[in-house]
């Protein structure tokens, strides 16, 4: 089976690495070909666009930024792909974009399926990730192997665009533990405790999450390097409150949290880490470092 791999950045490029490293034949693109240079190395091949990745594999991975970028490939890989072929995206997408691509797909023979990840850099170095799959189970089924060298979780969620909303439903959850580790240590400090041995016994509690484990520590240490930068995060959130405004539902903390993230991208630190949220409010209480 020779494999398909579009967009090989921040998290596609060790997914890629990871597929050819199981044995498989791995084509690559991107729109920087110099990313493109430890694949090469491994032994993958590079196409000069998406329609050559589809013309020489058989089934296609896409991680890409968001809808807009999913949208534009997604015409390269119609003119591209052959009946019976599958497409997987990747990338954290709008549920309405992938349903309304994998109803167009469907009637050329192609089946189109969402497959966000969760997991982060760490996970897709590691081929750790969690997998959130919406789509055909059959087309699904075939292609676990090649989901299981990328991530040790892989979750079957029903239709086209189940995969996303849950990616989405993720996120929501996800950003508000970030927002409420962010106050809970900035209340701490300010109050005259050491925030890191606060964040060692919440942990310990009720209050503990994933996001005080691993993104409160980079809030102690003031380590605001980017595992994924903040402007996914903003584009995530602002994909699921489209959505929630859509349909009428109250999402009040997200709406909220939102509004934390206009500020740090507003602020510059969009390229950071989003545990920037700490200096956020640090910025409203008037302090600039």
């Amino acid at each position: 089976m020779k494999v398909g791999f579009i967009g090989i950045g921040t998290m596609g490029a060790s997914m890629a690495l990871n597929v050819r490293k199981a044995g498989y034949d791995v084509v690559v693109n991107d729109v920087r070909e110099a990313a493109a240079g430890p694949h090469l190395k491994a032994g993958c091949k590079w196409a000069n666009s998406a329609r050559e990745v589809a013309e020489a594999t058989d089934v296609v991975f896409t991680s890409l930024p968001g809808p807009k970028e999913v949208q534009a490939v997604a015409e390269e890989l119609l003119a591209g792909m052959r009946k019976g072929m599958a497409w997987f995206d990747l990338s954290t997408n709008s549920p309405t974009v992938v349903r309304r691509l994998s109803e167009r797909f469907a009637g050329m023979g192609i089946a189109m399926l969402d497959a966000p990840v969760s997991g982060g850099v760490a996970g897709a170095k590691t081929a750790s990730l969690t997998f959130f799959i919406g789509g055909e189970k059959t087309i699904f089924e075939r292609a676990r192997p090649l989901l299981e060298c990328m991530g040790k979780t892989i979750f079957y969620m029903g239709p086209p665009g189940t995969g996303q909303v849950t990616k989405l439903a993720n996120q929501i959850a996800q950003l508000a533990c970030l927002q409420g580790a962010a106050e809970a240590l900035l209340f701490a400090r300010e109050q005259g405790a050491d925030a890191g041995k606060v964040r060692e016994a919440v942990m310990t509690g009720l209050g503990a999450s994933r996001m005080l484990d691993v993104l409160g520590k980079k809030m102690v240490e003031r380590d605001f390097a980017a595992g994924i930068v903040a402007t996914l995060h903003h584009k995530d959130i602002g994909v699921a409150l489209e959505l929630a405004h859509d349909a009428g539902l109250p999402l009040p903390v997200t709406a909220q949290v939102m509004q934390q993230l206009n500020a740090l991208m507003g602020s510059g630190f969009g390229e950071q880490d989003t545990s920037s949220l700490l200096l956020v409010l640090e910025q409203m209480m008037g302090r600039t470092e």
